[in-house]
């Protein structure tokens, strides 16, 4: 048995000290998409003040149709014009509310984001917003931090792996600088866009959300930025998390946020399917969509933009029943289609407001705690059903408003929603677009039977071995159709005491089978070999890279001695076991065992 501290392919991670040198790009990365999401706030601010009021300030506000009264219908629609003109002649890569696009950027496009990605997103999503788009600010930054991260790694030599740690790092600094959540956008990276849980990628991004979070903080020191928390809220007594009405409540608010995730992603590919059924090229569909925002915008302006004021209302109990109620199905009826009009903007800011307006209806029938503690509920549980990210929507709740010892309702609601979204939806808001492309994302994760077990463990030891003197056509003759050595296709070449002096393939041998005096000699390779204490994963990599699908297994001691032979199939008897653990199911335990008892035995035919 080998002694894990002396093998370094047996330790718990597979870091290298390179990994330092990521972890400080990452933090530069963070400061600067900060900055960049400075300018991103203001520029919506800029667009809205001007084309809702005609005043230049870069002051947080509110679109408001006071002012141009019906006219300002027409706004959404301009805005979504020269959205889709800069669609089509800018980047195509600019439309929908972009995680979507940095997953396939990640998985599909080798961690590759273009330049102009970093500027035209942006500007794109701060023309949808600032002209009453109903979305948030949150996934173009995530966008453009992407951006910069991937642009960052391309500058150097660096892996594909690499690259996606910066990738997502920036992704991670563009959340924290717009809401001020370190711990929830490092969740979110690890939940959402890492697809591993290795120090590589995952220290970058804190790195990243760290850096943002100091510059956040001093451009909110200097009222450039909002403080934190964004949406305070007067913490509950620990009496008031633990109070059985308040969990119950958490559970039913968090079963209505799965529910509320089904009507909400269903709504937005119903919308995007009818827009894909018009006769129109789709760089008209924003234009559209911004009609019935417009309309939506009259009938309650409150749906419009990105509305941190109005979440901030529902999370303070401010709004009544009714409100509540024309929040929710007018800003779900303006997002849902603007949203399948594929113009930009991001999910997070409605998914709030939607979700809050949800709890808070929910908590007026619902005892144990104030309206705005449901509609908390409601916001975590609603993130939680429809991006299926759990842990980062609770720990997003906490750090959006303070409220740590609502952690334990939070904990029910997301951990319902959650369940209620998986099993009514195949897939979730984000990745169900990129299987309209073609793709499949599984969001599973498991600890790869590869790694848990050791070449020993699945190697076969009864091996059929050549002399180098023999000849080529003897061989041939040894193997017949069907045999357990015909089915081998690689035999090692060995003197006495087994050892291991080369290789020889079938597809080798047949060639030269009928050729006189050709020896297995001169047909030997130099193996490539396995150790019988190295995981499997190793062996898996090493079969990739070299391109072969069984390799002779040697002692690590005694590099020349001969003890076994592991292919390709083998591997897959790792896999056997998970299937067989998760399929078949016993009683190992019986209840007449407790009582001292024998189990009876089952009637036999």
């Amino acid at each position: 048995m080998p002694d894990p501290s002396t093998r370094a392919e047996l330790r718990d991670f597979s870091t290298s000290p390179a990994v330092v040198l990521h972890v400080l790009a990452a933090a530069l990365v963070g400061a600067a998409v900060a900055v960049i999401a400075l300018g991103l706030l203001d520029l919506i601010s800029l667009l809205t003040h001007l084309l809702y009021s005609g005043q230049l300030s870069v002051r947080a506000v509110a679109p408001s149709t006071r002012h141009l009264g019906v006219a300002s219908a027409l706004i959404p629609v301009a805005g979504g014009l020269v959205v889709g003109l800069m669609a089509r002649f800018g980047s195509e890569r600019i439309r929908g509310h972009g995680i979507p696009e940095a997953i396939e950027t990640i998985l599909l496009r080798g961690s590759r984001m273009e330049p102009r990605l970093a500027v035209l997103k942006p500007l794109s999503s701060a023309i949808s917003i600032g002209s009453g788009g109903p979305f948030g600010a949150e996934g173009p930054i995530i966008v453009t931090g992407g951006a910069v991260g991937s642009i960052t790694g391309q500058l150097f030599h660096l892996t594909a792996a690499e690259r996606r740690a910066l990738l997502v790092a920036g992704a991670a600094g563009g959340m924290t600088a717009v809401f001020g959540t370190p711990l929830a956008s490092v969740l979110l990276a690890v939940e959402l866009l890492l697809f591993e849980w290795r120090p590589r990628s995952v220290v970058p991004a804190v790195a990243a959300a760290a850096a943002a979070a100091v510059v956040r903080s001093q451009l909110a020191s200097a009222g450039l930025l909002p403080g934190i928390p964004l949406f305070p809220m007067a913490s509950h007594t620990l009496q008031a998390q633990l109070g059985p009405a308040v969990l119950a409540g958490g559970l039913a608010v968090g079963v209505c946020g799965g529910a509320l995730a089904w009507v909400m992603t269903r709504c937005v590919y119903a919308g995007e399917d009818l827009f894909a059924r018009l006769p129109l090229h789709w760089s008209w569909w924003p234009a559209l969509g911004g009609v019935v925002v417009g309309v939506g915008g009259l009938i309650d302006p409150r749906v419009l933009g990105v509305g941190y004021g109005t979440i901030g209302d529902e999370l303070a109990g401010r709004l009544a029943l009714g409100a509540l109620a024309a929040v929710l199905v007018v800003k779900l009826v303006v997002w849902a289609v603007a949203l399948g009009s594929n113009t930009s903007g991001g999910i997070l800011a409605p998914l709030m407001m939607l979700g809050a307006a949800a709890g808070g209806l929910v908590g007026h029938v619902l005892p144990g705690a104030p309206v705005g503690t449901y509609a908390l509920l409601g916001l975590a549980a609603a993130m939680a059903g429809v991006m299926r990210s759990p842990l980062t929507s609770i720990a997003f709740a906490i750090e959006l408003t303070h409220d740590v010892n609502a952690v334990t309702a939070l904990v029910l609601a997301c951990g319902a929603a959650h369940l209620v979204s998986v099993l009514v939806l195949p897939r979730s808001i984000l990745t169900e677009k990129i299987a309209r492309r073609g793709y499949h994302v599984s969001r599973e994760y498991a600890v790869d039977p590869l790694e848990a077990l050791f070449v020993r463990d699945v190697m076969e030891t009864d091996v059929t071995t050549v002399s180098p003197t023999a000849l080529a056509r003897d061989l041939y003759a040894r193997l017949p159709e069907g045999s357990p050595a015909r089915r081998q296709r690689l035999y090692p070449m060995t003197a006495g005491n087994d050892v291991l002096l080369g290789v020889i393939a079938f597809s080798d041998l047949m060639p030269a089978r009928s050729a006189a005096g050709v020896s297995a000699a001169d047909l030997a390779r130099i193996p490539v070999v396995a150790h019988a204490d190295e995981t499997l994963r190793h062996v898996a990599d090493r079969m990739a890279a070299e391109g072969h699908g069984a390799l002779p297994v040697v002692e690590a001691s005694d590099p020349q001695r001969l003890v076994g032979l592991v292919t390709q199939f083998d591997l897959l008897r790792a896999h056997e076991r998970v299937l067989v653990e998760e399929r078949r199911r016993a009683a190992p335990l019986h209840p007449r065992s407790l009582l001292g008892l024998r189990p009876r035995r089952e009637p036999t035919a």
